[in-house]
Order: structure tokens, then C-alpha cells, then sequence
């Protein structure tokens, strides 16, 4: 079955090369949010297996964001990677409270990026 990945990022070159990677390297469907209350829209909509999430975004940012998604009943069980600049030991903290799957760092590499989400939520190729 397909997996179906809804990417939240404000930059649309990020989107971009992330799409092509998900899309050409594991074949899956990916849904693009351009911010925080698109994605909670989106993901009570669509239902997606995995939510790759931006956490510097304008108007509602990744933590408000994932907030939103967990403290909903219908988006609550859905995984959330962050994907963000600030992997620093001191940023690392500050996402240890979060319930979130991983966190990703960017730049990634796009062709690497389906393996990373596998192995991270124990999906088969």
C-alpha cells in the first residue's frame, strides 16, 4: 500500500527537493502544507501515515503545530518527524519534551530521506 506524507514547510525549494525524493525514491503520495493551520486541516482530512513538520514557520510554528495535531482526537496517533536547522545539543533539549517520532535535520539528503522515515517508524521497503 502506498504511504501517504504530508510535508509541512513554509520554503518551497524544501518541499520541492523532499517531494522528489519521497515520490521517485519510495513511490509515496505527498501532500504539501505551506503552514502550521494548513497542516492541521490537512491532516484531519487526509489521515497521512507520516507528518514531516517544519519547526520555523511564520503564523503558528512547529510546536504550536504539533500541539494542535496531538491534542486532537482524529489527528492525535499520526507520527510526526521534525524536520529542522536547529539540531545543536542545546536545540536537542529543548525538542525532548515533544511527542514527536525523530527529528530530521536540514539540509537532508532527498534520496536518502524515504530510508531515514523507514527506519524510524520500522516500515518495510
Amino acid at each position: 500500500m502506498t504511504k501517504r506524507i504530508l510535508l509541512v514547510d513554509d520554503e518551497p525549494d524544501v518541499r520541492a527537493i523532499a517531494r522528489l525524493g519521497l515520490e521517485m525514491g519510495a513511490g509515496w503520495q505527498v501532500l504539501d502544507a505551506t503552514s502550521g493551520k494548513e497542516a492541521l486541516r490537512m491532516a484531519a482530512k487526509h489521515q497521512p501515515d507520516v507528518i514531516l513538520l517544519d519547526m520555523m514557520m511564520p503564523d503558528m510554528d512547529g510546536r504550536s503545530t504539533l500541539k494542535a495535531l496531538k491534542s486532537n482526537a482524529v489527528t492525535h496517533q499520526i507520527p510526526v518527524i521534525l524536520v529542522t536547522a536547529k539540531v545543536q545539543q542545546s536545540d536537542q533539549q529543548n525538542f525532548a519534551d515533544l511527542e514527536v517520532a525523530a527529528v530530521f535535520a536540514k539540509p537532508f539528503r532527498p534520496l536518502q530521506l524515504a530510508d531515514q522515515i523507514r527506519h524510524t517508524l520500522g516500515w518495510s521497503a
